[in-house]
């Protein structure tokens, strides 16, 4: 089969390849891949800034697709299904992490594209557990969103849980802000998105998407355009999808006393000067939030069928297999919300 190959370490170094269908044992289940949202992790593997990646590896875990073959030890799964999956592959299962499923935390866990060969390939392999049957109504394109909207779904479900009467600051209008800008919106909560200037296009789309108000930062006051809408008082939640520490540092004086921040999107350094004086002294929550975990999923998908999350306006271009480097330099270039590569286009009932 082809695949999309990170051959070494450091930046670029990948290629298509000709490589062997995996083979399938115990509770492993073989997928005809549809298609692969690139995530920026994925960029950050091409850049050779992502330390826990092996190699050579198969990049790829925002996937769908369709079941060909399952192992011995599968009992839910048949040939045929349409599915999408979660990102673990293998965990060590004896962990107190994995006693809860919280396998996201299990110091052990080996993830799909960062450890086990991804989905950007023809097949891909993943586990019964993770593997899950997808709506009727819900399309593969669709379907290969589930992993980033399961990971906003962990932040804004799990960790940092919001009601229609919360007022919501979701920094970052990239595929993760604009995801949870619709989690939160379904529920009916009062919503601003940030961004800078170079993010107009994105912002646009987040006003379309229901955003209450968008704020180009660099053009416009944060602090009193929050502080106006909110009588002085400050956003109850904050959720940062940029990890762009002047943004971070920026709203925390704006959120009420009492309030909390949840982290989201991944800082490019391990540590980095934050506004400990607004934490302490507005006793804020600071969270923290990982990936996704079995928990997750359910509602991510419900979400997806109910039409909650918008596919046309998230999904911005497509490309064929041949094409990942195409696809890749889109997404790098800064364009493009959500770029996906259809992994075996000339199969007409992955074409959805």
């Amino acid at each position: 089969m082809e695949a999309v190959v990170k051959t070494e370490a450091g930046y670029d170094n990948m290629e298509l390849k000709q490589i062997p269908v995996p083979e399938v044992t115990g509770d492993k289940v073989l997928l005809k891949v549809a298609y692969t949202g690139i995530c920026g992790t994925d960029i950050h593997t091409f850049k050779g800034q992502y330390a826990n990646a092996v190699t050579p590896l198969v990049l790829g875990h925002e996937f769908s697709g369709k079941v060909v073959k399952v192992g011995p030890d599968v009992k839910t799964l048949k040939p045929g299904d349409r599915v999408t999956s979660e990102t673990t592959f293998a965990t060590d299962e004896t962990c107190i992490y994995c006693q809860d499923k919280e396998y996201n935390l299990c110091p052990n866990r080996e993830g799909i594209g960062t450890k086990a060969n991804g989905s950007m390939a023809n097949y891909v392999l993943t586990r019964e557990e993770s593997a899950h049957i997808l709506p009727d109504n819900v399309s593969y394109k669709m379907a290969a969103m589930s992993e980033p909207l399961a990971s906003c779904v962990h932040a804004m479900y799990q960790k940092t849980p919001f009601t229609l009467h919360d007022t919501l600051l979701i920094i970052g209008p990239g595929p993760m802000g604009l995801l949870s800008l619709q989690i939160a919106k379904e529920i009916g909560a009062r919503v601003f998105v940030s961004g800078i200037t170079k993010d107009a296009d994105r912002l646009q789309i987040a006003k379309e998407l229901g955003a209450d108000l968008v704020i180009d930062t660099q053009k416009e006051d944060l602090e009193k355009i929050i502080m106006d809408a909110t009588d002085g008082v400050g956003v109850t939640k904050v959720y940062d999808c940029s990890g762009a520490t002047p943004a971070v540092n920026a709203a925390l004086p704006l959120i009420r006393k009492g309030g909390t921040f949840q982290q989201v999107g991944l800082f490019a350094k391990p540590m980095n000067e934050l506004d400990e004086r607004s934490i302490i002294q507005h006793e804020i929550t600071y969270r923290g939030s990982r990936s996704q975990n079995p928990y997750d999923w359910p509602i991510a998908l419900h979400l997806e069928s109910k039409g909650a999350i918008n596919q046309d306006a998230m999904i911005t271009k497509v490309f064929d297999l041949e094409h990942w480097r195409d696809a890749f330099d889109a997404m790098m270039a800064g364009k493009e919300l959500k770029v996906m590569i259809a992994s075996n286009p000339d199969d007409p009932d992955l074409a959805e």
